[in-house]
């Protein structure tokens, strides 16, 4: 007889569990939300659109709106939230900064309805410098380039992306020159190039320094490193500084021990791969996709590993603003 009531017991547990599970998720406000959302990834091949399709089906599958991916880029997924051709997508934090202000790339074209939904993972820029060519000239930091004017042969990622924006707006914000002109000013020159086609030139010393933005812990630098002697330059904290200031960026160092080239601690621009998304999205809804990323961030790292550093502490930017509906969830992981 004990035995029965306790399986009539257990049977009723089940039944308020499910209730109350089938209750709180028919208390989320669902006012305003659209029957589909638009994520805007990267270019096809590249993490950003690998991730890109994991998050979407994810969504989906979460019971949140239906989610398509599609291509996308840094700049132009900004672009496309501000002006709802899109509802959300991948950039980096300094980007959505000086979009906001309509400068750099946006110049004189303020986006007003894109905020962050949540930085994901780190981003740093690495200035890679050909070793025979620092010691020849005494290079031991960014500065040192300008302050000796130095012919360097320069190159980093095309323009429009997030790469070529940091580089372009360390040089003005934190140098207050224009590293084209200037560089070629000085007799070196500068070119665009993929990663793999960097450090190609790299290896075969048609590049003095090759620059860009990537992951804390980088193949490719690796890859570089592993072809030719290089060393990693400096960025000055003045000029780290100004750049924070003026987009949102902060001070990464890349210790020894995570590359064989870097002997002593070097500070560098550091910037955050992010989710940028329309404002003018419910806050209950945006409090949702947050909440299914955090949720569901380790099988997230299966697409994209990155992933795995997303942390309460790093998902809201100082600088740049946030959606309410970010805001609200974070909080309430952060307690």
């Amino acid at each position: 007889m004990r035995g029965k009531k306790r399986h009539v017991l257990l049977a009723v547990l089940t039944v308020c569990s499910i209730f109350f599970a089938a209750s709180s998720a028919a208390a989320v406000d669902k006012t305003g939300w659209p029957d589909q959302l638009r994520f805007m990834a990267g270019p096809p091949g590249g993490n950003w659109f690998a991730l890109g399709t994991a998050l979407a089906d994810m969504w989906t599958s979460s019971g949140l709106p239906q989610t398509t991916s599609s291509s996308g880029g840094g700049v132009s997924n900004i672009i496309n939230a501000g002006v709802r051709k899109g509802d959300l997508g991948f950039s980096v934090t300094s980007l959505l900064g000086a979009a906001i202000k309509g400068e750099a790339d946006f110049e004189g074209k303020p986006v007003d309805n894109a905020v962050i939904m949540s930085n994901l993972y780190t981003q740093y820029t690495y200035f890679i410098a050909r070793k025979d060519f620092a010691e020849k000239h005494g290079l031991k930091t960014v500065g040192d380039i300008i302050s000796k004017k130095l012919p360097v042969r320069f190159a980093t990622l095309k323009p429009g992306t997030a790469s070529e924006f940091v580089v372009k707006a360390l040089f003005s914000k934190g140098y207050g020159i224009d590293y084209k002109d200037a560089f070629k000013s000085w007799g070196g020159s500068v070119e665009y190039a993929s990663y793999e086609g960097g450090a190609d030139l790299m290896a075969d010393n048609h590049l003095d320094i090759f620059t860009f933005s990537v992951g804390k812990i980088a193949s490719i630098v690796m890859n570089i490193e592993s072809q030719t002697d290089v060393v990693l330059l400096s960025v000055e904290q003045e000029a780290l500084d100004a750049l924070a200031e003026a987009y949102g960026t902060v001070t990464f160092t890349v210790e020894p021990g995570r590359y064989k080239c870097v002997t002593e601690p070097i500070k560098t621009v550091g910037d955050y791969t992010c989710i940028v998304i329309r404002k003018d999205l419910p806050d209950s809804l945006v409090f949702e996709l947050n909440k299914a990323v955090w949720e569901h961030k380790e099988s997230l790292a299966a697409a994209v590993k990155d992933i795995s550093e997303l942390e309460p502490s790093i998902a809201l930017p100082a600088k740049v603003p946030s959606h309410p509906g970010s805001e609200a969830f974070w909080k309430t992981v952060a307690q």
